[in-house]
């Protein structure tokens, strides 16, 4: 079965192909110096759902995630070391620090139900690698060292430069802010470091042909996209803010390389916003996985708001979205296991169809609320649909709600409020199902009586 999905170079959809009947993948990862905030999860999101659709359509599939942990993307460099910084912040050397947020990624990541990439490949662990893709580059005359030790690549060398983003090197003027504000010795403004010399930087380097340093941010994704994916990546998936300037590096380092396109299709998630504002340190308005889950709320909520949404859309997430998604859950888990406990997964050809037409998930999941209400379908139907939906949207159809036993003081109140109901005494029942509430009960009144569950 074919998918189509929208190319970021070519501006248009475009089937994914395959070179030698696996799909070739390739995710850049997280920088491994704080957790993952849910916008950076998104694209996380949006590489789990290309894999499971292109699975579900009989499709192998190999997917390669980095893990960058040598602190140094290109806007941070600047300023200061992010890992280096919170190492001295935490008072934990650099790697212990990188291993601490790449531990809590893996964890962000169960918790949303992604499933596990091929391999995670640190920068830290591929620097020969790195090394190597850099002296390639120098030999093709598409990088040069600096008077300063530090390795450039010679932006001029390409000429396809801009593809992608649109942005072109006549176009680019000295100081455009995406590139180290410490220029070095570079040929010309729009040039890259490919290696950096240590300098007076003690940690986190590594010795090379050209001496002390460390390897610059878009490298490491070419020396492992090539590595680790056979010279050839089907599918590269990444944030719109990577669009420029790390895959357009990224592809005119690879392309020089190997002499060939490497790169078949561009896919590029859209930012998120959380209640009307782009989320930053510095508005306070950061939120990670662990505070929807400290609310209370399932953190598959925000893989269904998520999905609720065009990857290329930018979307606005609230709370209010989240709580509307994790009821929503519960009542679909509830349906389905209402539906019988057959194991049996069908997957419905008209959410197939818009998942294939450029990962429509709204009509996705537009189609999956038609089913739960169709008279038409059996129960068996309804249940088979589900848990094939689930193949693709990843939310746990089939998972039974596990009861906690009430504590004494909750059993006492619902008597009483069981009581007051018998009585007609409305106002007390109101006042005892707010307290209800506050103890993380729900309670559900009918002519048979009162119920609960745990929200």
């Amino acid at each position: 079965m074919k998918i189509q999905i929208y190319d970021t170079k070519t501006r248009e959809p475009k089937e994914v192909a395959s070179r030698d009947g696996v799909v070739n993948i390739y995710c850049c990862g997280p920088t491994v110096y704080r957790d993952a905030h849910i916008g950076n999860l998104r694209t996380f999101l949006l590489s789990d759902l290309v894999a499971r659709a292109l699975e579900c359509a009989g499709h192998s599939v190999r997917l390669v995630q980095n893990i960058t942990d040598v602190g140094h993307m290109s806007e941070d460099v600047a300023a200061e070391d992010k890992i280096l910084a919170q190492s001295a912040s935490e008072s934990v050397s650099p790697f212990e620090i990188a291993r601490k947020y790449e531990d809590r990624f893996h964890k962000d990541l169960m918790a949303l139900n992604i499933q596990k990439a091929s391999m995670y490949p640190r920068a830290s662990e591929t620097i020969e690698l790195i090394i190597q893709s850099i002296s390639k580059l120098i030999a093709g005359g598409n990088a040069y060292v600096g008077g300063d030790g530090s390795v450039y690549f010679n932006a001029k060398s390409f000429p396809g430069y801009g593809d992608i983003s649109g942005n072109r090197l006549d176009s680019l003027k000295p100081g455009h802010r995406y590139e180290y504000t410490d220029d070095g010795e570079k040929a010309f403004h729009a040039d890259w470091a490919l290696w950096k010399a240590a300098g007076a930087r003690t940690q986190m380097v590594w010795e090379s042909p050209w001496g002390l340093g460390f390897p610059g941010w878009h490298i490491e994704c070419t020396a492992m996209s090539l590595e680790f994916l056979n010279g050839h990546v089907d599918v590269h998936i990444g944030g719109i803010d990577l669009r420029f300037p790390h895959h357009e590096n990224e592809r005119a380092q690879s392309n020089s390389i190997t002499g060939n396109e490497v790169v078949d299709l561009w896919v590029h998630g859209e930012h998120l916003l959380f209640e009307g504002r782009k989320m930053s340190k510095s508005a306070g308005n950061v939120v990670l996985l662990n505070d929807i889950v400290a609310k209370g709320l399932d953190p598959l909520a925000l893989r269904l708001v998520l999905l609720e949404n065009r990857y290329r859309s930018q979307m606005d997430l609230t709370w209010k979205s989240l709580e509307t998604a994790h009821e929503t859950l519960k009542r679909w888990r509830k349906l389905a296991n209402a539906w019988g406990n057959s194991d049996e997964a069908v997957l419905d050809g008209e959410l197939f169809k818009a998942i294939a037409n450029d990962l429509d998930t709204p009509r996705a999941l537009q189609r999956v609320r038609s089913i739960e209400k169709d008279s038409n379908l059996t129960d068996a139907q309804k249940r088979a649909a589900f848990l094939g939906a689930d193949r693709i949207l990843g939310l746990d159809l089939a998972r039974r709600e596990v009861l906690k036993p009430l504590a004494p003081k909750q059993e006492e109140l619902l008597a009483q409020r069981q009581a007051a109901r018998s009585e007609k005494n409305w106002s007390e029942s109101d006042r005892l199902r707010v307290e209800l509430e506050m103890t993380g009960l729900e309670i559900e009144d009918s002519r048979d009586g009162q119920s609960w569950s745990w929200r």
